[in-house]
């Protein structure tokens, strides 16, 4: 199968590093994305500052395959929009990799050739098939050495309903629904909010940078929908968050609470989407609670996978988070909340399914605060993995921000906990450098 291209699945900020990962490793890739564009789902999102710096976020083997093509490296002190984030270094990078990426093409299944699920023999000898069907309804059939799915989460958001499930009346509701940051720049957009009563629900930095938005529209009444009891640490580290700018955005989002701009609705879970006589709708929880004549909501909960078409493949997921089994003990929110996520690579995200691995936001299932550069070191240590470089795949090392809170953030029924003055769980507010062993030779 050496002649096989890897197929990865996604032209995303992952994808992308994934397929310049390979081809530094002689290995071929070949980028298979549903959008028109690289990026398609970060555009999405455009209008967005993101709180990490150019420094990184961009891969070290894209970086060096752009810059050998010429390209100008952004200052990296500087502080990205996705817009910035696609044109300047992701429409580039696609690019530069040249007909290894397609677009519109989207992956609609991937199995092992000949067998389905339940077949044993040959799963480890016979290479994956990945089916493609493109925008003008052509189907495809790839035979692949391996796939790195980094297809990501962002078309797939949590829905307003408390229970995982979207609320009685919730679909009939989506012409004031947004599942998003709304792009209040635009001007028909932020006529759709100004003077309006908005809730966003939601507890992550998206929800917090929505409220933030969303105080400087004229005349807008915020409710803040929160399932947790409190808002506890919700604004996050501040001043003891590694990265400044996350630090920052809580901060302006407690000011605006404190400030009165914006009203907090703690413990409510909404069970029901309801409009009344005036069309306004009425949020329901199941306490009897209520949120009345919301103009607009802004569902920010977070996001899950789509695991749908990898029926065929025999994957070992968490049971809570959808994540690698060996991966979901260090990212789960109900057990910490402070964003030290351990180094991990191909060991941690490897399944039974040889030569199949998640990677990026999707190796996250359902848990928050995923960083471009943890994404990148992951399909640098697959990269090495598939290369049969065993010593790299266990030179997983790399240096990850705290966000300066310590505490379960899945456990919304309890008083969330302040943030302590040291660092996640008791650790030093340090960052570390952890270098894991690596795996056996057959994996």
């Amino acid at each position: 199968m050496s002649e096989l291209p890897v197929v990865v699945v996604g032209a995303g900020p992952i994808g992308l590093a994934a397929a310049a990962e390979l081809l530094e490793r002689g290995l071929e890739p070949l980028v298979l994305e549903r959008g028109p564009q690289a990026g398609a789902s970060v555009a999405q999102w455009n209008h967005v500052r993101l709180f990490s710096q150019w420094s990184e976020l961009v891969d070290p083997a894209a970086g060096r395959l752009l810059e050998a093509a010429g390209w100008e490296r952004p200052a990296a002190d500087e502080y990205p929009t996705g817009q910035d984030w696609v044109a300047r270094y992701l429409a580039p990078l696609a690019a530069a990799l040249g007909e290894r990426v397609r677009f519109g093409a989207e992956v609609v299944g991937v199995a092992r050739r000949g067998r389905d699920r339940v077949v044993d023999h040959g799963r480890d000898t016979e290479p994956l098939t990945v089916h493609v069907c493109h925008t003008d309804g052509r189907e495809e059939l790839i035979t692949a050495r391996a796939v790195v799915d980094a297809s990501g989460t962002w078309t797939n958001p949590n829905p307003l309903g408390g229970d995982g499930l979207p609320a009685l009346g919730e679909r009939a509701a989506t012409d004031r629904i947004t599942y998003q940051v709304p792009d209040l720049q635009d001007p028909a957009v932020r006529v759709r909010f100004a003077g309006k009563h908005v809730a966003v629900a939601g507890s992550g930095h998206s929800a917090l940078t929505a409220l933030v938005a969303l105080t400087g529209v004229e005349g807008t009444r915020i409710s803040w929908i929160l399932r947790r009891r409190s808002v506890g640490n919700t604004f996050g580290g501040g001043e003891a968050d590694q990265l400044p700018a996350r630090g920052a955005l809580g901060l302006r989002a407690k000011e605006a609470v404190d400030a009165g701009l914006v009203q907090v609705v703690a413990g409510f879970r909404t069970e029901a989407v309801e409009r009344d006589e005036q069309g306004l709708l009425v949020l329901r929880a199941p306490d009897g609670r209520t949120v009345r004549a919301v103009d607009e909501v802004v569902v920010v909960t977070g996001f899950r996978p789509d695991l749908s078409w990898l029926s065929e493949l025999r994957l070992e997921l968490d049971a809570t988070l959808q994540a690698p089994v060996a991966l979901a003990p260090l990212i789960d929110p109900n057990v910490h909340s402070c964003g030290t996520v351990y180094p991990h690579g191909a060991k941690e995200l490897a399944h039974p399914e040889p030569n199949v691995y998640l990677a990026g936001m999707k190796s996250y299932g359902r848990a928050p605060t995923f960083l471009a550069m943890t994404g990148y070191e992951q399909v640098r240590s697959i990269a090495a993995a598939l290369a049969g470089d065993h010593e790299a795949v266990g030179r997983v090392e790399l240096v990850l921000a705290e966000t300066g809170v310590c505490g379960g953030a899945g456990l919304f029924d309890e008083p969330a906990a302040d943030a302590s003055s040291g660092g996640c769980c008791g650790a030093p507010a340090e960052p570390e450098l952890i270098s894991l062993s690596a795996p056996s030779t057959d994996r």
